[in-house]
């Protein structure tokens, strides 16, 4: 299938590694021109080589932490390298492990800021540029969590929730500027954030990190983690006009595990 995206302009936000840069792979083999960004620029420059080398596409950089710092100022340069913006990824690293008792509320509004005002912020700083494409796709990446929560992910449970609230929000005030709204739900994928959260578990149980990710892998119907290139081409897919009537959509992309109808 022709996804339709090349020469679409894209700018991801927290994609020098991980999910966001898997999603920034593929729009890059689709024939986008693509902008990552992340906090090391030394991680930030051996990706864009990779990918530029890999997809023969024009790949560009920024660094700086999009989910802290001036969001306008990161989209206005994308919009500058671009000459415009068609597609928009918000992306961020996870909040702490923990359960409820374990956070104090400056942990609380940090979390907040990091999982759900950056999205806000990045999303109002580029409406403008959307406004003007003729095919706007905004991907917003989150948890399956939103669905069914994971023990020990109080933070992200609770606060990517209203990321996905947003989205959907979105969606419907603004499908008649032409601008879609989706969200991807990924389940578990082998990223360095993943091998976060089973070394602290693995710490906090006496256990190891390949008895915690057996423990999950046997709750997945299809019995594995996810590959980071397979969340990419849902995200890919969506983003694209080939999925031109979708919007407003939570996809789970995690194996099956959530265990819900809806």
């Amino acid at each position: 299938m022709d996804l339709s995206l090349k020469g679409k302009k894209a700018f991801l936000a927290g994609s020098s590694k991980g999910l966001g840069f898997a999603s920034a792979r593929i729009l890059a083999e689709e024939g986008c021109k693509v902008v990552i960004n992340g906090r090391d620029e030394n991680t930030l420059k051996y990706s864009a080589a990779l990918l530029q080398k890999e997809t023969g596409a024009e790949v560009h950089y920024l660094v700086g932490d999009a989910a802290r710092a001036d969001a306008a100022n990161f989209i206005n340069k994308a919009v500058e390298i671009l000459g415009g913006l068609d597609i928009l990824v918000t992306n961020t690293g996870g909040p702490p492990s923990g359960k409820f008792e374990d956070h104090t509320d400056e942990v609380w509004q940090d979390a907040t800021n990091l999982v759900f005002l950056s999205h806000v912020r990045l999303i109002k700083a580029a409406l403008p540029y959307l406004k003007a494409s003729d095919a706007a796709s905004v991907l917003t990446i989150t948890s399956y969590s939103v669905k069914q929560p994971i023990p020990n992910l109080i933070l992200s449970n609770s606060i990517r929730a209203a990321t996905v609230g947003l989205t959907k929000s979105l969606a419907l005030e603004l499908g008649t500027d032409g601008i879609r709204f989706n969200s991807i739900l990924p389940g578990w994928t082998k990223t360095e954030r993943v091998q976060e959260i089973l070394s602290f578990r693995a710490e906090q149980r006496g256990s190891t990190i390949e008895q915690e990710m057996e423990k999950i892998t046997v709750e997945c119907p299809l019995g594995r983690m996810a590959t980071p290139d397979e969340i990419g081409r849902a995200a890919a897919f969506l983003l694209s006009p080939a999925a031109s009537y979708i919007t407003g959509v939570m996809l789970n992309v995690d194996g099956g595990m959530v265990k819900g109808i809806l």
